[in-house]
């Protein structure tokens, strides 16, 4: 938690998607099962404005995103999303656009780890939601597609031809940002898309089980790297080096690490503060 802190208070209520906290882990569902989860331009402002909020709260270690009945999410809604943009002028769609991927870029750039629980379909903005994640637990009933071509569009939306190479390699990428084709849990588990497939009777104990582990973990060490792993992708080898020896200089001044040290020499496990 951020020692500083604005006029502004934190959200008590967010309206969009149902949001709880317990025990370290916060779990935003999208709940909108009728539509498949789809999201309108509301759902995409509150989880950028929460994704800011997360790193300011002293209650959340880890975030787990997941969706209401059949589907993670569908993506967009293509009444209230498409046919809504068909009127807009140039520079409300590009306030849009770059709303979109303001979500994506604070799914990354947010310090608590993120874990997309998908049970279900996840197209389009909802598969580059699961792509974003840190983690994506999948049960074989998960398909994921990238729509947005088969719409119209460029399939590098939302920094999909970003993300996704770097998870699969350009091959895997390119067939799938561009032909839009659905994949199933299966193949996205073979080329490294899916992080754990596991029966359905089994995935609410993956899903929380990850949670927890994540939860009770060094917090510290777990957002050092996740921000190095987002940040070394655009740097040579000699800067990330010397980025990691700074980042572990720092960490040894730390609490934890003292920690892990006294743990061992008196033969129990370490008890992480996240300092």
């Amino acid at each position: 938690m951020s020692p500083f802190r604005a006029s502004a208070p934190l959200t008590s209520k967010w309206e969009h998607f149902r949001f709880e906290v317990d025990d370290g882990v916060a779990t935003v569902t999208l709940d909108r099962p009728d539509k498949l989860n789809a999201l309108t331009f509301e759902a995409y402002a509150d989880l950028r404005d929460l994704l800011a909020e997360l790193p300011q709260r002293g209650d959340v270690r880890v975030l787990v995103v997941r969706g209401s009945g059949r589907a993670f999410c569908s993506g967009g809604d293509v009444n209230e999303i498409i046919g809504a943009t068909l009127s807009m002028s140039p520079d409300q769609l590009l306030a849009f656009t770059r709303m979109t991927g303001e979500v994506i870029r604070g799914m990354r750039e947010c310090s608590v780890p993120i874990i997309a629980a998908v049970h279900g379909m996840a197209a389009g903005a909802g598969a580059v939601i699961a792509l974003a994640a840190d983690f994506r637990v999948c049960t074989p009933a998960a398909r994921f597609a990238f729509l947005f071509t088969k719409v119209g569009l460029s399939g590098a939306d939302m920094g999909a031809a970003y993300l996704l190479p770097r998870l699969v390699g350009l091959g895997h990428a390119t067939r799938l940002l561009m032909l839009g084709d659905t994949v199933n849990a299966d193949e996205a588990f073979r080329i490294g898309l899916v992080s754990e497939l596991v029966t359905s009777d089994a995935f609410e104990e993956a899903v929380g089980g990850l949670a927890r582990r994540l939860a009770s973990g060094p917090t510290q060490a777990y957002a050092q790297t996740k921000a190095l792993l987002t940040k070394e992708q655009d740097m040579s080898l000699s800067a990330a080096v010397e980025l990691e020896a700074m980042t572990q200089a720092l960490l040894m001044n730390g609490q934890d690490y003292a920690e892990f040290h006294a743990a061992f020499n008196e033969g129990r496990q370490p008890r992480w503060q996240g300092r």
